[in-house]
């Protein structure tokens, strides 16, 4: 199994972000829980430590899970590695592709994301993005 793992300043919103941009879900809590709060209090964790972590999952089962872990220092550099978020099916006409990404663009930056630029190289065109944590990633 593979897991993708942001650090994070508030994991619970961005992990609300993120499940909005990959069509995620909240990860169910633990069985006999209804809640996560319900779980970390039965966990005795302080309530000051409830937004500690936060994790999404694919429902439909398929893709990485995603864990987002608070961490004390801010993003200071360029990801090493980021994600791609396919929005425009393949074999779309550019200017379709080019519209259905720029659809997609205008609904994360309502969500908080930034646009850094569009990119057009070898025939392809995406959108290069940060998550409203500086995280870059790709619509394409």
């Amino acid at each position: 199994m593979i897991q993708i793992t942001f650090d994070a300043a508030d994991p619970a919103a961005l992990a609300a972000f993120w499940a909005e941009a990959l069509g995620y879900v909240a990860q169910p809590p633990p069985e006999g829980h209804e809640s996560w709060e319900s779980w970390l209090a039965a966990a005795g964790i302080p309530g000051d430590h409830w937004n500690d972590a936060a994790a999404l999952v694919d429902p439909e089962g398929d893709g990485p899970r995603v864990f987002f872990q608070r961490v004390p220092e801010s993003k200071t550099a360029k990801n090493r590695v980021h994600l791609d978020v396919a929005v425009a099916p393949r074999g779309l006409s550019d200017e379709e592709a080019r519209q259905i990404v720029a659809a997609a663009a205008a609904r994360l930056v309502e969500l908080g994301a930034t646009v850094v630029g569009p990119i057009e190289q070898r025939g392809e065109y995406w959108s290069v993005m940060q998550d409203p944590e500086g995280n870059e990633f790709c619509l394409q």
